[in-house]
């Protein structure tokens, strides 16, 4: 039901991805977007998998927990258009994130790419999938020949100098970093060995739950910046293959805000040599 819930949003996605600049698009705060497309998938996804099983709750990027039964012990998690800014500018990276929690435990994922009718599945124990392929995270063991994604800051009160520092580490020690621009859409890629790892902050459970089971049944691991599993409320998300993850921990530990007392204080004075080199640098 969660693969035909998102293979119909994707037929919406793609719809109005025909005519963008006639889509509505309007803003829910400075470098966020909401068009119609987004509500219009949402609202498909919801009529689709709350009447094969009308008890169930949900819980939506757009509308919340208006619907179903919020105290359910199955939960949709449900992003209908991950990735919003790439699509209103016609860059085609972005997607349709659906996660079924069970009593707080992820069991089921489907992530769909309706560019390139790329469908990712995972049942918990039963391995992941990319359209009926096995998955298996990347076998790269060396930070410095792996590939990274990650996501830039683009709200007002991110903060942008600590993020420029911390992406100025993980460049200097590694094959590459890319930014996509679709957070569930970068996991599943990492859960596909495409990247072998990703890291971002200010994420929600509707952008990291689908594509953290996928990672974790492909083989990796998924977490917080200091590497705890329990990371899908916490706004900081770090997956990888398991070689490159335990490399990763070690470098963004100390940015992370479950960080100890010295680590912040190293973090934070990365960071304020980077201002300064920032105000000598300024034309």
């Amino acid at each position: 039901m969660a693969t035909k819930a998102a293979r119909a949003a994707g037929v919406i996605i793609n719809r109005g991805a025909l005519d963008v600049e006639s889509v509505r698009v309007s803003q829910k705060q400075a470098n966020d977007f909401v068009t119609e497309i987004d509500q219009a998938s949402e609202n498909a996804i919801i009529d689709i998998l709350l009447n094969a099983y009308p008890d169930h709750g949900i819980l939506a990027e757009e509308s919340g927990s208006t619907h179903g039964n919020p105290d359910a012990d199955h939960i949709w998690i449900i992003d209908p258009l991950d990735g919003t800014t790439n699509f209103i500018h016609g860059f085609p990276f972005y997607c349709v994130s659906i996660a079924l929690q069970v009593r707080g435990k992820l069991e089921q994922a489907v992530i769909y790419d309706p560019n390139r009718n790329d469908l990712f599945t995972s049942t918990k124990g039963r391995g992941a999938f990319m359209n009926d392929r096995r998955l298996r995270v990347s076998k790269r063991i060396r930070l410095n020949e792996a590939l990274i994604s990650t996501g830039f800051p683009f709200r007002p009160d991110d903060d942008f100098a600590n993020y420029l520092q911390l992406m100025s580490e993980v460049m200097q020690r590694t094959a590459g970093l890319r930014r996509p621009g679709a957070a569930a859409l970068d996991l599943a890629y990492v859960a596909a060995g495409f990247c072998d790892g990703f890291f971002e902050t200010g994420l929600s459970p509707w952008d990291m739950a689908a594509g953290a089971l996928l990672v974790t049944e492909a083989g990796g691991l998924i977490g917080n910046f200091t590497g705890e599993s329990n990371f899908l409320e916490q706004r900081e998300c770090l997956a990888g293959n398991p070689k490159i993850y335990a490399q990763l921990v070690t470098v963004l530990q100390k940015y992370s805000k479950f960080a100890s007392v010295q680590e912040k204080e190293e973090a934070t004075q990365a960071v304020s040599a980077l201002q300064k080199t920032l105000r000598i640098n300024k034309p």
